[in-house]
């Protein structure tokens, strides 16, 4: 058999935290160095995820600059390391937002499947720095991605490509903590937030069988869509009276998705039935929520928590859920091309629930 071939790298680069005012330069770049557990992907699709603009505008801590952003790819194996069973060339695969952890069987969370807690070695899908030389990840707003075997994931034949894509990060960031957190029949189950991931959270929740779903923001004006994706109600905190009141105790869990350190936090915990969870997935810059008072958790009995992203178990788990009930986000197909307006408007908020970059060069490199 021949040897597989690396291919050629090009894709938008991030230069400077001016990159987030559509100012990426298409360019060509070196990926980490090949290892045979490793897979190359040409790339098919990429959805344009918030964690995207917070790293090129370095929101969240200083960004490695050259950057490829993008952590919700799917395309074809076109290079496969001898050492990665489960994928072959030709197959139809994602990545999400982890390229690799240090999968010793001595890891507490590696062993099991919480890669993405992994604190011996944890490597995201771009803007980390691999160890023993190996360079840099690079993501995927570009025409092929390498990553490791173990965090490449075959997409199940019910799902297109532009609808799987953005699962990958936005659907698995909240359909972790869902699940983990006894979302299902009998359960009512609170979205803080209905954007990119909250409107995730809402199908999900749906999909996974709970009782009611309320969609919660700030503003009525989408509530419309919130129902559409098929929440039981819907309570807009910066216009309806009382609402804190009105609803307190309803919920036996929150997933909150906003990134705000100014949203009502107090507020959302008072939604929350005795001894109910709330869950934080959303990411400010810099990292700060608003205060908790003690005595609205101690009174109450309620759990405050947070969830990252998903293993790859979850993640195959939550696409097969989602080919086996259909769940279809509401995405909209940008090019490849455009990135840069892409990336303003994500940023501007236009987007209605979530872009998903189509390379209409797949195929012919």
């Amino acid at each position: 058999m021949a040897e597989q071939k690396s291919p050629k790298f090009q894709g938008w680069l991030g230069k400077s935290p001016e990159a987030i005012n559509g100012k990426m330069e298409w360019g060509e770049y070196e990926p980490k160095k090949w290892t045979e557990d490793d897979v190359d992907i040409e790339i098919s699709h990429c959805g344009i995820c918030g964690s995207d603009l917070h790293v090129l505008r370095a929101g969240w801590g200083p960004t490695p600059y050259p950057c490829v952003v993008g952590h919700e790819i799917v395309g074809r194996a076109v290079r496969v390391g001898k050492n990665v069973k489960h994928i072959k060339v030709g197959d139809r695969v994602g990545v999400g937002a982890q390229a690799r952890s240090c999968q010793q069987s001595s890891c507490p969370d590696c062993s099991n499947s919480l890669e993405p807690y992994c604190h011996n070695e944890s490597v995201n899908t771009y803007g980390s720095i691999y160890p023993n030389d190996e360079g840099k990840s690079y993501g995927g707003y570009a025409d092929y991605n390498r990553t490791n075997g173990h965090f490449v994931i075959r997409i199940p034949d019910g799902l297109d490509s532009a609808t799987a894509a953005p699962m990958l990060c936005g659907g698995i960031t909240v359909y972790s903590p869902l699940k983990q957190y006894g979302c299902g029949p009998g359960k009512t189950v609170g979205i803080v937030g209905v954007g990119g991931l909250g409107h995730f959270g809402i199908l999900f929740a749906k999909a996974l069988g709970a009782d009611r779903v309320v969609g919660i923001s700030r503003k009525s004006n989408k509530r419309e869509d919130a129902l559409k994706l098929g929440a039981d109600e819907y309570i807009a905190t910066g216009e309806d009276r009382d609402w804190a009141a009105r609803h307190a105790r309803t919920l036996d869990l929150i997933v909150c998705t906003v990134s705000n350190e100014k949203m009502p936090l107090d507020g959302y915990l008072r939604l929350l039935k005795t001894k109910g969870t709330f869950i934080q997935v959303g990411m400010p810059d810099g990292g700060n929520l608003p205060p908790i008072n003690a005595f609205t958790l101690i009174t109450n009995g309620i759990k405050v928590g947070g969830s990252a992203i998903g293993s790859p178990r979850e993640i195959r788990e939550m696409l097969q859920l989602a080919a086996d009930t259909k769940v279809k986000p509401w995405i909209q197909e940008r090019s490849l091309k455009d990135a840069n307006q892409a990336v303003i408007d994500m940023n501007e908020g236009k987007a209605r629930y979530r872009y998903v970059l189509v390379n209409e060069n797949f195929g012919k490199h």
